[in-house]
């Protein structure tokens, strides 16, 4: 029997980054400060990631291109690669994602690639916490409560059980 199923997804969206509490608008503006300092020669597309751990202290990423594609790596993985590796006691609990090019930030929200959605949602796996995602563009900043939500029917450690029933 086929049965048609539904992954509900909500998310906020806001105007301003003055609606944002003051620990979301550090990290929003920590994102699109730290974008300007991305390697992108050959796209022009400069993205910065913010991540916020439970201590507080904010871990940036910038995406790095390289002319042996795909040799680079997303400003998301690469702020949370970051984190993991400097403080891995200190759980990622939030993380804000701005996009520019040579005339300044994008209009619109950029949401993270495949990959970095399958990164954030192995972060949450591992630790056993949500991770707030912000996304932030001239014209909107969107809020998803758990990166999770990003990739549903995502792939986890579960799938590498093997059961022979």
């Amino acid at each position: 029997m086929i049965k048609t199923l539904n992954i509900p997804f909500t998310y906020k969206e806001l105007d301003s980054p003055e609606e944002l509490n003051p620990d979301d608008r550090e990290l929003l503006f920590s994102a699109r400060e730290v974008a300007l300092k991305a390697y992108a020669p050959y796209s022009g597309f400069m993205v910065g990631a913010a991540v916020r751990l439970s201590s507080g202290k904010i871990i940036l990423g910038t995406n790095v291109e390289n002319a042996a594609f795909p040799s680079g790596i997303c400003a998301e993985r690469n702020a949370l690669s970051n984190a993991s590796s400097n403080h891995p006691e200190d759980k990622p609990v939030a993380m804000a994602v701005a996009a520019m090019t040579n005339a300044g930030l994008s209009a619109n929200t950029v949401s993270p690639c495949g990959n970095c959605r399958q990164v954030i949602a192995e972060e949450e796996f591992r630790n056993g916490a949500n991770i707030r995602i912000i996304l932030s563009g001239r014209n909107k900043i969107q809020i998803i409560d758990k990166g999770g939500d990003l990739l549903p029917l995502q792939f986890n450690s579960d799938n590498l059980k093997f059961s022979p029933h």
